[in-house]
């Protein structure tokens, strides 16, 4: 062991040292980055202070030297990729800086003795967010974001893709002095005067990530207090540090009895009772060693045995101490090591030199001969220790050019997401409103508008205008135009009595819409989407249901504003919702675009009432006595209507006789309602009169035996169900296009989607017909094994099981059920099967759980839309959103959440369960795959697809990776050179399974999935070498094109 302190190292000025309060090792352990009171970071050549005691080394010593800060610097940190350097100081500011690889265009800074920059450091980015000094920064281990702590009590997230604040958090109650991040990249821990230290979990946020998507994401773990109670507030810093293998964090200035001691914080559990007790002053700063250590020398034969962790500790005592945990005592303790307090420790990257910095001015490098601390593991054993954690980390090694290639054309599409979001941060991307030749409208190009698609990346759709409507083109009004004149002029009163006109944020006096990309991913034929809700459910469309964050900004609370009300200056609706709340009651409030807005009564209902006077309730079926499932027969009610509105841009009904009285004029330019009405008898002996009118004159008529229960209607077809069990159809014309259908019993739910008719009987039986072929595609079908018949049917008392909440028929004939338990199902005519899509536990298991996660918003609403202006769109393409919004509404309404969240965080810290939450979010999305192919949702299927092969590849699951390769395409064989050749595949209609030899799966071409699936795999260079071959037998590797465009979710 030898402690050496090279006189040049230091940050000298004006015939002093300036106190030097930060110091840190790069990734590659070439430079050492320090910061002082001088206001300057300077980087150091490593292999120049290691060789300070030899007078014949000529090479430079400083690299470096950035003055871009207004006062003292107290934290340099350096990116784990290498990429980045970070500094914060008393200015408020963190900078960013990064190395050019250009020589530097300018000498020494005049009136200094610094000697000639050798390196050409730059500023990049600076970042301002705190209210007071920067006092500590910290990166996490992927270098996906950048943590800062300040004297403000807060806590700032910097995403390190496009350097923007992603999230504030403001739960210290005193200075933040210290961060750590947790090595398997799950925690990070904040320390602070207020004498706690705060555990955060958190996932690693992508390239396009925002400040709105982070909303639910670093939560609070776990508040320690018990080793701070009387912890003292003279410490300038309470830097702690993890431990290399995950299992512990080191805490300064904790203290034990009166004694001052270094605090061991066990993992998942978030206790200890071990101290490090040998200081006589407040501890500071704490250092693990990054590399792993055994007591004997390991060999390729040999194993590593049992491993140690080494321990730095310095502080006010002016005293540093070495510990290994491997003994129980400190391997060195030296007193007076510098003149004044200690305040950083950094290791270099191989654990043999330790660097010390201190408010002398000194930095002290601590050099180890190999063996005084024991013998360094390979950097492999790190990632076994961490396995077990769930973590997966490493650079790889290309195993050649095609490698290459397929990792630039996957991180190419990362770039152009992150360039077009910071486009869209600059005003880029906003659609330019300006004044057009004729009005004013969106730009023209060559008679086209422009239509700009609001996904992060500004590309451009080319809509064609027909020359009529080009010259007949009137300037749109405003419709918020009068609102906003309205806030701009209003007057306020001050507490003195006077009038004063209150001011109005320039953000929000535009009428434009923001140019801020909206959380949603479009499917790669995009368009403007309409999310007005439309007459007939479309369950495609994305439900906003929740806040912003999802279920965690539910269960946690939304921390959103109220809006501004107009005749509110006094602010009366603000205070009385805040004293509703005193006692714990939630107020009910609406999540407007401005802010919240209180909850308004619904008007009252006028004209004709949706739900009649009942007459009397239905007969009951002797069925029903003896059926396991009994559901609820609607009552008969005095009269029944359905409206059909139909527009004039909508396509024409089926072609039916005299289909031609309903269709709509070929210029219509307003809907016409077409009204069904079945007036049910109010005597006994009547028939039921059923009639259809249109404009008010009558189209046609029909009269039932017995009273009408249920009714519903399409453009093809009107349909009945009637008290005795029997199903009537019509077509548009009143024409009978089947004979009654009689069931077993009553029918409880009828629906209908285009040609196909669903009917739920009161016993639990559900029909599925095709009213235009006369088919059906499946026989009958029970409830029974959805609604937990024999389970309830075993117990000693009657029980009721759980209720039916919704039933649909989607645009392929499948039955979608969800249940008031909150799950969601879908019956498979292939297998003649119900099965589960949805369910609780994917709601708090599964880290891809939020209904307003891009992935599931809009994803089929564009490409399914025709060109004659059909609103309508597939309603597989939602039916997953649709069950999964259901199952979290149904789980909120039941009060289960707070259950399952407190369930899944006792299973988290359990010994065995660390990686519980990865293996459910896998699960969860392989879930979604196989219900969307099962489904047929085209759209769904490829977004879930390219999520869970991300996911793969982040994970380093080989063997799963190499099974959806070879699933995605099952034609490839094995030449006589070894290498992958692709077969031709047929062109069948049977794309709905993996086995299949079809060129299409779930209706896209099997080679542009595998494609794409390569793209997205190619950054992970441990699975290059299982993606190379399928690279070179699509031929991707040998196109070598980076820059075409793919669309990358």
């Amino acid at each position: 062991m030898r402690f050496t302190r090279p006189a040049w190292l230091s940050h000298s000025g004006d015939k002093k040292d300036y106190e030097v309060y930060s110091c840190h090792v790069s990734p590659d352990g070439s430079r050492l980055a320090t910061a002082g009171g001088d206001g300057h970071v300077r980087i150091w050549s490593v292999e120049a202070i290691c060789n300070a005691h030899d007078p014949n080394y000529d090479k430079p010593k400083q690299l470096a030297s950035m003055s871009y800060h207004s006062g003292t610097i107290h934290a340099v940190r350096f990116s784990h990729n290498g990429r980045y350097l970070a500094s914060g100081a008393d200015d408020k500011v963190v900078c960013i800086y990064t190395l050019d690889p250009n020589p530097p265009s300018h000498a020494a800074t005049f009136g200094t003795n610094d000697a000639p920059p050798v390196e050409n450091w730059r500023i990049f980015r600076r970042l301002i967010g705190h209210d007071n000094d920067v006092q500590d920064l910290a990166w996490a281990y992927d270098t996906s974001f950048l943590v800062s702590a300040g004297l403000d009590s807060k806590v700032v997230i910097w995403s390190a893709f496009t350097f923007e604040r992603l999230k504030t958090i403001a739960s210290h109650m005193s200075h933040v002095k210290g961060v750590t991040f947790d090595p398997a990249n799950k925690y990070f821990a904040t320390a602070s005067d207020d004498r706690t230290i705060k555990i955060w979990r958190f996932y690693p946020p992508g390239p396009n990530s925002s400040a709105y998507d982070m909303m639910g994401n670093f939560i609070l773990e776990k508040t320690i207090i018990p080793p701070f109670v009387a912890s003292p507030l003279t410490t300038y810093f309470r830097r702690c540090s993890w431990s290399p293998d995950g299992n512990h964090i080191a805490c300064a200035n904790a203290v034990n009895g009166p004694v001052s001691s270094v605090a061991i914080v066990n993992r998942n559990l978030w206790d200890g009772d071990i101290n490090l007790i040998g200081h006589e002053g407040p501890v500071e700063v704490c250092a693990f060693s990054p590399r792993l250590f055994s007591q004997h020398p390991i060999n390729d034969s040999s194993q590593p045995g049992n491993l140690s962790t080494v321990i730095a500790c310095a502080g006010q005592d002016k005293a540093l101490s070495i510990w290994i945990t491997s003994n129980p005592r400190p391997l060195i303790i030296t007193q007076d090591l510098a003149v004044k307090a200690m305040t950083d420790l950094c290791w270099s990257p191989n654990g043999a030199h330790l660097f010390v910095t201190s408010l002398d001015g000194s930095i002290i490098v601590v050099s180890f001969k190999p063996g005084e601390l024991g013998y360094e593991a390979p950097f492999a054993e790190n990632e076994k220790s961490l396995a077990k954690y769930g973590v997966r980390r490493g650079v790889g090694v290309l195993e050649g050019p095609s490698s290459l290639v397929l990792e630039e054309m996957s991180r190419a599409g990362e770039l152009r997401g992150v360039e077009g979001r910071m486009g869209a941060l600059m005003g880029d991307g906003a659609p330019n409103h300006g004044p057009a030749t004729n009005g004013t409208g969106p730009p023209l190009v060559n008679g086209s508008v422009a239509v700009p698609i609001t996904n992060g990346v500004a590309d451009l759709q080319v809509v064609e205008i027909p020359e009529e409507q080009h010259k007949k083109a009137q300037p749109t009004v405003d419709p918020n135009a009068a609102k906003l004149e309205k806030l701009k002029s209003r007057v306020t009163i001050t507490q003195d009595g006077k009038k004063r006109i209150a001011p109005l944020l320039v953000s929000s006096s535009g009428a434009q819409e923001s140019s801020l990309p909206r959380s949603r991913l479009m499917a790669s034929s995009t368009s403007v989407s309409n999310d007005a809700p439309q007459t007939i459910l479309d369950l495609s469309k994305p439900f906003d249901g929740l806040p912003p964050g999802g279920l965690q900004s539910l269960l946690l609370g939304n921390k959103r504003k109220l809006a501004a009300i107009e005749g509110d200056e006094d602010k009366r609706i603000e205070k009385r919702l805040a004293l509703a709340s005193k006692d714990g009651a939630v107020p009910i409030l609406t999540n407007g675009a401005d802010g919240l807005l209180p909850a308004r009564n619904l008007a009252p209902q006028t004209g004709q009432q949706p739900t009649p006077e009942v007459l009397r309730p239905a007969i009951v079926n002797p069925n029903m006595a003896v059926s396991p499932l009994r559901l609820g027969v609607p009552k008969v009610r005095s009269h029944i209507t359905r409206t059909l509105l139909t527009e004039g841009t909508s396509t024409a009904p089926a072609a039916m006789n005299g289909a031609t009285d309903l269709e709509p004029p070929t210029n219509a330019a307003t809907q016409t309602s077409v009204i069904f009405e079945a007036r049910n008898p109010t005597r006994d002996r009547e028939p039921c009169r059923v009639s259809v009118t249109k404009r008010g004159l009558p189209i046609w008529q029909d009269y039932l035996p017995r009273s009408v229960l249920l009714a519903v209607c399409t453009k093809s077809f009107w349909c009945v169900a009637c008290e005795d069990a029997s199903i009537y159809a019509w077509t548009p014309s009143g024409r009978r296009t089947v004979s009654a259908m009689v069931l077993e019993s009553q029918p409880a739910i009828l629906e209908c989607l285009d040609q196909w008719v669903l009917c739920i009987t009161a016993v639990g039986m559900c029909y599925v017909w095709d009213i235009i072929t006369l088919k059906s595609p499946h026989p009958p079908i029970s409830l029974a094994p959805i609604m937990d018949a024999a389970i309830h049917s075993m117990m000693d008392h009657p029980k009721p099981g759980p209720a039916i909440s919704s039933a649909r028929i989607s645009s392929e004939g499948r039955i979608i059920v969800t249940l008031k338990s909150g799950d969601g199902y879908a019956y498979s005519p292939s297998m003649h099967v119900w099965q589960r899509i949805s369910e609780p536990w994917w709601a708090v298991g599964s880290q891809y759980w939020n209904t307003t996660d891009s992935s599931i918003g809009n994803i089929g609403s564009s490409s399914d839309q025709a060109s004659d202006g059909s609103i309508l769109s597939k309603v597989s393409a939602g039916i997953i959103p649709f069950l999964e919004r259901s199952t979290t509404g149904e789980t909120l309404a039941r009060g289960r959440a707070g259950f399952l969240q407190r369930l899944f965080k006792q299973l988290l810290s359990r010994e065995g369960f660390e990686g519980f939450e990865s293996s459910v979010s896998i699960a969860h999305l392989e879930n979604r795959v196989a219900a969307a192919l099962m489904l047929g949702a085209k759209d769904e299927f490829q977004v879930y697809l390219y999520m869970y092969a991300k996911r793969l590849g982040a994970e380093g699951l080989k063997a799963k990776v190499t099974e959806l390769l070879s699933g995605l395409l099952g034609g490839i064989h094995e030449g006589e050179a070894g290498e992958l050749k692709a077969e031709p595949l047929a062109l069948t209609e049977s794309d709905r399974n993996w086995a299949n030899h079809s060129a299409f799966l779930c209706g896209w071409p099997r080679q542009e999935l595998l494609k794409r699936v390569l793209i997205l795999l190619g950054k992970n260079r441990e699975l290059q070498r299982i993606t190379v071959p399928y690279a070179h037998a699509l031929g991707v590797a040998d196109e070598g094109d980076a820059s075409e465009d793919v669309m990358l979710p």
